[in-house]
């Protein structure tokens, strides 16, 4: 799965990567959340950086507030599950981030890991957003597409999201929905790498530079997997 992201890339930074205007609202954010603001190019606006909830809510819905907890939205059913079948065929978006965070399982708890490129670029990921319309307000919302680990995130979790490069990028955005075969597999994990950070990004309200400086993670058993990523 893909539950919290990092961009603290510089509004120049973003605009000459993507080609697009970032707005005053951006800020930088090391610790991004579920159910908070995350930055997205949808397909429809493919020159503008906005900040959509993340968390899909589909269109149809009946109460918004009902619909917690779809930060993700697996390839392999995308275009099947209800949430979000209308949402793949057309309204597609790139997630943009400068990392992301998973949590290895371990026999003594759990070790946090930053993943990011090693050039500290920010990457874009696949996206369907969506906008809900309700009597007294507007939600415009947001889910990042996961895929089958690489061998990079396989010691972490057995899923990973969909990361471009960055000559794929605006194939997510055409009209027609690209062949899931073409696009949606995992990343090679060329040019990514990984690294323990403190358990502080174990709590949201920790969005600060610190937390994804590295660490030193103690050694565990073989049952948990650090052997492979050593």
């Amino acid at each position: 799965m893909c539950g919290r992201t990092s961009l603290f890339a510089t509004p120049e930074t973003l605009a000459a990567r993507f080609g697009v205007d970032v707005t005053d609202e951006y800020e930088p954010r090391y610790n991004v959340a579920p159910e908070t603001p995350i930055a997205a190019i949808r397909d429809d606006a493919p020159d503008a950086l906005e900040h959509r909830h993340w968390g899909f809510v589909p269109t149809w819905a009946d109460d918004a507030d009902e619909w917690n907890g779809l930060i993700n939205a697996r390839t392999e059913s995308v275009d099947e599950k209800p949430a979000f079948r209308e949402a793949y065929d057309r309204q597609r978006c790139l997630v943009v981030a400068d990392g992301f965070y998973e949590w290895q399982e371990r026999t003594d708890g759990t070790q946090p890991f930053r993943v990011e490129r090693a050039d500290g670029e920010p990457f874009a990921m696949a996206g369907v957003w969506s906008r809900w319309e309700g009597p007294d307000r507007t939600v415009e919302s947001a889910a990042i597409l996961t895929t089958e680990a690489n061998d990079l995130m396989e010691p972490l979790h057995h899923r990973m999201p969909v990361i471009f490069d960055a000559e794929d990028e605006r194939d997510w955005l055409r009209d027609e929905p690209p062949a899931k075969d073409d696009l949606l597999e995992p990343h090679s994990g060329d040019g990514f790498e990984k690294y323990p950070i403190s358990t502080a990004v174990n709590d949201p309200s920790n969005d600060v530079p610190e937390i994804v400086e590295p660490v030193d993670a103690p050694e565990s058993d073989p049952q948990s997997g650090l052997d492979e990523f050593v």
